[in-house]
């Protein structure tokens, strides 16, 4: 099977996995029950602040290239629709100027997943949206997009989570999920008013 058909496969089985609209859930395990009585629209709730981050991005994901440049810059999240949204602005210090990024993260009560949406200010339009869920204080997002004319698979990671610090991380597979290259890590640390 080419990596292509594997992607797409591996795509479909996951898109079979989420609920359809009006569609009831049949619970076979105790654990899965309490798995969909969980309300995770709080799971953002960490996030909101002013937060000093520390990025770094590798330069050419997917080419063997190990180059990566680092930013800092200044995020801030405020909720959306009484937490069951939030938005994040990041502002990235450049040699080039200032770097905008927007993340809206809206959260499916249905599906008790989230949605995180992203867009910089150069392009003006929102990315294909990564949608998954916390457990155990790990928060994994993943989607399907084109990158360089082929179709890859993205994780974001959300990880040590504390009330002062947080650490998000992409990565790229162009295996269908066998391997992934991280690209993009940002280590937030909360700015004490």
């Amino acid at each position: 099977m080419s990596s292509h058909s594997s992607v797409l496969v591996t795509c479909a089985l996951a898109l079979m996995l989420l609920p359809l609209p009006g569609m009831a859930q049949q619970s076979s395990t105790d654990a899965q029950s309490a798995a969909e009585k969980r309300d995770g629209r709080h799971d953002f709730d960490f996030a909101i602040g002013t937060w000093k981050t520390q990025l770094r991005r590798l330069v050419k994901p997917l080419t063997g290239s190990t180059t990566w440049v680092a930013m800092q810059g200044t995020t801030v999240v405020r909720k959306v629709w009484d937490g069951r949204a939030n938005l994040a602005e990041l502002t990235l210090d450049t040699a080039d100027g200032p770097v905008y990024v927007l993340s809206l993260r809206l959260y499916n009560p249905q599906a008790r997943q989230w949605s995180l949406n992203a867009a910089n200010a150069s392009g003006g339009t929102l990315s294909v949206p990564t949608v998954g869920e916390f457990k155990d204080g790990r928060g994994e997002f993943y989607d399907q997009e084109v990158f360089d004319g082929r179709t890859i698979l993205v994780r974001n990671v959300w990880s040590d989570i504390t009330a002062d610090s947080c650490r998000f991380e992409q990565s790229f597979s162009d295996d269908g999920g066998k391997t992934w290259e991280v690209n993009w890590i940002a280590v937030d640390t909360r700015v004490k008013e």
